[in-house]
C-alpha cells in the first residue's frame, strides 16, 4: 500500500477485534511511525507506550468507562510533554497529533485497525490519568490518547465526507 491509498483507507474503527496478538515488530514499526514525526523546534514533546501485555491491557481497561477498545489486543499510549519551544509558545498539541496521525497511517499499512480516542480519556473525569497511574507514568508527563491495535473483525465504516469543493480552493476562499 503506497502513503495516499493508506491515507484515503483509514477509518476510525470502534468494533471489536480478533483475538490474535499483534506481532512485536508491527508493534515497534508502529512506535517508529509515531516518532518519526515532525516535532515542533525537534523538542521531541511525544513518548509512546506500548502494551501488549494482557494483565496490564486488563488493568487499564478496567478503568476506562465507558468501555472503548475492550477486545483490543494491543494498546498505544500516547504521552505528551509541555516543553517550550519558539518563542516561549510549545507545540505539544502539534507533535503528538502528527505521531498520531503517523501511527494511524502505519496501523493501516500493516493491516490493522484503530481509533483516535483522546477526549473520551481526557475529559472531566481525567480516565487518563488513571491509566497513566497504572503505567508508572511520571507527572511530568500527560498521558492523552489511547490507540487500540489489533485485526478487525468487522470492515470500518466509511463516513460520508463534504465534497473536495466544499472544504479546498486554489488561490482564496470561497464558499
Amino acid at each position: 500500500m503506497n502513503t495516499l491509498d493508506a491515507i484515503k483507507s483509514r477509518r476510525s474503527y470502534r468494533g471489536k477485534y480478533k483475538a490474535e496478538p499483534v506481532p512485536r515488530g508491527d508493534l515497534i514499526a508502529i512506535l517508529e511511525a509515531g516518532l518519526s514525526a515532525p516535532s515542533g523546534c525537534n523538542k521531541q514533546t511525544t513518548s509512546l507506550i506500548c502494551v501488549d501485555d494482557a494483565e496490564t491491557l486488563k488493568k487499564i481497561k478496567s478503568v476506562i468507562e465507558p468501555p472503548v477498545c475492550e477486545t483490543a489486543p494491543a494498546l498505544i499510549c500516547v504521552l505528551s510533554q509541555n516543553i517550550n519551544a519558539y518563542r516561549d509558545r510549545c507545540f505539544a498539541v502539534q507533535d503528538y497529533s502528527a505521531a498520531i496521525q503517523n501511527m494511524l497511517l502505519a496501523i493501516v499499512e500493516l493491516g490493522y485497525q484503530s481509533c483516535w480516542y483522546e477526549g473520551h480519556i481526557t475529559d472531566e473525569d481525567r480516565i487518563c490519568d488513571r491509566i497513566a497511574e497504572v503505567l508508572n507514568v511520571p507527572e511530568d508527563y500527560n498521558l492523552v490518547c489511547i490507540l487500540p491495535v489489533g485485526k478487525a473483525e468487522s470492515e470500518p465504516g466509511c463516513p460520508k465526507k463534504k465534497s473536495f469543493e466544499e472544504r479546498a480552493w486554489f488561490n482564496s476562499f470561497k464558499a
